[in-house]
């Protein structure tokens, strides 16, 4: 036909600006509890992560892969986050491993397919995303288990993940004040500044115990490889809330065997990741019988109605805290929020993009000859 042309698809980019600007953390917790329930009832598909060290020029230094698979039929998604990060792993005079890029950048990408065609959609930066999804999971399991007039938070942490945090919670619920603690008061400082908000009186607390005390929700989102807090220090009632996990490169927990012990119920994101990634601050408690395996949960359970876990009323006789483990990224969150992310990218129309073509093999002779070859 005269004046026709072939039109060329185009996978875009989508930076970490893009993610702040397109997706408000109320979407973010809406998209994790579509991906949660979509996992409970085995429409989402996830691979448990898997991280790997390997050797590096410097012998203080390591690289280090972390790497998820999965799907989200209801956002029409499936994905792969590729992190790729040199890391200083933890010494006698640092407890927590250092992220130490050469150049000041993550290099980290989510490659977003279509469930639909299998092309790619979309090339999207890991780094504001991470966070986000990590904080928006605290948020909608928070929603699904704490009180509805919970309105103090006491906050472990000061960095991009205690920022994501704050937000989620105070999405879902009446948060009017927040204890922070950070061992800097630098970093205590900053953060009390540039989470200032009207209605939500954030202070920085000068000893872990503080930040505990009175809280109704007591997160934990920090770097570090060692419990934050004691675990006598609780309050029965309290909602308990942690993002720190072991994995086969790293043992580490923000809490101690203490909580477990006074912990009723826990509740994860995936069990198989439980087990796969060897997380033996879980598993040692409940092979030692501190916790038993039917006070285990996983979110998608408590997301769907197949489990209810709620945190007694003020004033309850209540005995021991809910502990909501947030044990590990899945690829199903990042494929639900960028789902979210690539609509609206596509709405505006005003993308960085390349040739799809450009990222896959081109098998048009294979198939004019009646071959379908295997990848």
């Amino acid at each position: 036909m005269l004046g026709s042309k072939k039109v060329q698809r185009v996978t875009i980019i989508i930076t970490d600006d893009d993610v702040k600007r397109l997706l408000p953390m109320a979407d973010c917790i809406e998209a994790m509890r579509v991906a949660f329930r979509d996992f409970a009832n085995g429409v989402a598909v996830n691979r448990p992560r898997m991280r790997y060290l390997a050797q590096h020029p410097d012998p203080e230094r390591k690289y280090l892969a972390n790497v998820h698979v999965g799907a989200v039929p209801s956002y029409g998604i499936a994905c792969v986050r590729a992190g790729s990060q040199i890391i200083k792993p933890p010494s006698a005079t640092v407890d927590r491993r250092l992220y130490e890029n050469p150049k000041a950048f993550n290099w980290g990408i989510v490659i977003l397919y279509s469930i639909e065609t299998a092309e790619p959609l979309a090339l999207m930066h890991e780094f504001q995303l991470s966070g986000m999804r990590v904080g928006a999971t605290t948020g909608a399991a928070v929603d699904a288990i704490a009180r509805k007039d919970a309105a103090t938070l006491g906050l472990f942490g000061t960095g991009k993940q205690a920022h994501a945090a704050l937000e989620a919670i105070a999405c879902v619920r009446p948060i009017r004040r927040v204890n922070v603690y950070s061992p800097s008061v630098e970093h205590r400082t900053a953060f009390v500044r540039d989470m200032a908000r009207d209605g939500i009186d954030v202070v920085a607390v000068a000893d872990a115990k503080a930040a505990v005390a009175g809280a109704d929700v007591v997160c934990c989102a920090t770097t570090s490889m060692k419990p934050v807090f004691d675990g006598d220090w609780l309050e029965d009632g309290q909602l308990v809330v942690s993002i720190a996990n072991s994995d086969v490169t790293n043992k580490r927990s923000e809490v101690d065997r203490r909580t477990y012990e006074r912990a009723t119920a826990v509740i994860v994101n995936d069990w198989e990741t439980v087990v796969d990634n060897d997380q033996t601050e879980l598993l040692d408690p409940l092979k030692d019988g501190v916790i038993r395996q039917d006070q285990v949960h996983e979110l998608g359970d408590l997301l769907t109605g197949k489990v209810t876990i709620a945190q007694p009323p003020r004033g309850a006789a209540a005995e021991g805290v809910i502990y909501f483990k947030n044990n590990s990224g899945l690829a199903i969150q990042f494929a639900a929020a960028g789902g979210i992310v690539y609509k609206k990218a596509m709405q505006q129309a005003n993308n960085k993009t390349i040739p799809t073509e450009w990222l896959g093999s081109d098998l048009t002779s294979y198939y004019e000859a009646g071959f379908r070859p295997s990848p």
